[in-house]
């Protein structure tokens, strides 16, 4: 009915039943939002139709089964949002071989299972390749993390957690060129497309609503997997990293030295670890750090101080590492409170010094308040003969006036008897 449709928006609505596989005959559709609704159902298998594709929303329905094969096939697509669905099985490895223009992907909250799928061409032309955000939360992935993720160098957002992927870190981290020297779309629109994006990310320990700021996050979230080995020294030269959250997996070994080095970190968490050592004296270095977690680990020695660390010290965010010390712990660290004999001696000589003059103070006190109090009356009446006479005078009217009182209430209580 709509050969010439250029956009359809339907989203935020009361929708059901299927997507409706005519859609796929409206040949030069370029954006499909049917976000929001309850559609059920598989997505449409020919939908490679759509020559000049750039954006695909279905998110947050009730669509099942496996994504189409074909989906690689459009060129022209932008931006991929199929998050909050029953999408399962693997991701085809050839979803993405011909989509170089692939800014934002989102399939969390699915139930895909497998490993992440080797992007061949967009990799190998990665000085091309524009993908900013990667959001594969809580489905059921497996296997590692491939090292190809490090050479898209537009890629600030990677939401891998909640999955079940395993080994260690890539050390190539470093080739992440947006999240070292800050490269990212700086909250700009995606060329061509100026589609109103909400993606939903796990920061500062909550889940927030990113919409027109979203190009301004710089996140790595890879909690809640099966991951293990050590932090790599190489993740604290992504200086533009805002949020790292490494919680829940199996690592060991030092927190890095050098993380100090995020001086943009707002959000550290690496809870629920096997991390052993002393807390590295640079974290106090830290002056945007607003959420730090680093409970039910192995850690030990003396909590690093800090106004920053301060800020945000409480004891919750210690938990679980018995061999840490100082505040905001009761555990005190060895040494504390316990002067040594020489301050012992000084502060001995200090409390004596401070006893003799209190004690001083009161004598000169007493005598101060002798002189003025008795010698400022009695001289004054021994020396001035009028004050004096004045002085016995008044006193010996009043004696007059009690007398008189006296004699009064007694005459009058013998008159009454």
């Amino acid at each position: 009915m709509f050969p010439n449709l250029k956009e359809l928006y339907l989203s935020d609505n009361h929708f059901n039943g299927t997507i409706p596989p005519s859609l796929c005959n409206i040949k030069d559709l370029s954006l499909l939002s049917l976000n929001t609704n309850h559609l059920h159902g598989e997505f449409p298998q020919a939908w490679s139709a759509w020559r000049n594709i750039l954006v695909v929303d279905v998110a947050q329905n009730n669509l099942s089964g496996n994504i189409p094969s074909s989906m690689g096939v459009p060129s022209s697509l932008v931006m991929l949002k199929m998050n909050n669905n029953n999408f399962g099985g693997k991701i085809p490895s050839s979803m993405f071989h011909n989509c170089t223009a692939l800014r934002s992907i989102d399939l969390g909250d699915n139930r895909f299972t497998g490993s992440i799928p080797l992007w061949t061409r967009i990799t190998r032309s990665n000085a091309s390749s524009k993908l900013q955000m990667l959001r594969l939360r809580s489905n059921s992935l497996s296997g590692h993390i491939p090292h190809i993720l490090c050479y898209l160098p537009s890629l600030h957002i990677i939401d891998l957690g909640d999955n079940n992927f395993s080994g260690t870190i890539p050390k190539c981290l470093f080739h992440l060129t947006s999240l070292v020297h800050g490269t990212s779309s700086s909250g700009k629109p995606y060329d061509n497309v100026t589609y109103p994006q909400q993606t939903t990310l796990t920061l500062k320990g909550r889940e927030l609503v990113y919409d027109t700021t979203l190009g301004l996050v710089c996140s790595i979230d890879l909690s809640s997997n099966k991951l293990e080995g050590e932090i790599p020294e190489e993740i604290t030269s992504l200086i533009e990293l805002g949020t790292l959250n490494l919680s829940r997996n199996h690592f060991n070994g030092n927190i890095p030295s050098n993380i100090g080095n995020l001086i943009k970190v707002e959000t550290l968490d690496l809870s629920n670890n096997n991390l052993s050592g002393v807390i590295p004296q640079s974290l106090s270095s830290l002056t945007f750090l607003s959420h730090l977690n680093l409970s039910y680990n192995n850690l030990s020695g003396r909590i690093p101080t800090s106004n920053q660390l301060q800020a945000v010290n409480e004891a919750s965010i210690y938990m679980g590492n018995p061999y840490l010390c100082g505040f905001p712990l009761l555990t005190k660290c060895v040494g504390d409170n316990t002067p040594s004999p020489m301050n012992q001696g000084d502060d001995g000589r200090d409390h004596k010094d401070k006893d003799d003059i209190g004690k001083l103070g009161y004598y000169v006190s007493v005598t101060l308040g002798f002189i003025l109090g008795f010698w400022g009356v009695c001289g004054t009446l021994l020396v001035k003969h009028s004050w004096r006479y004045a002085y016995f005078q008044f006193f010996d009217h009043i004696k007059d006036k009690v007398a008189l009182a006296i004699a009064l209430k007694v005459a009058r209580f013998r008159r009454r008897s």
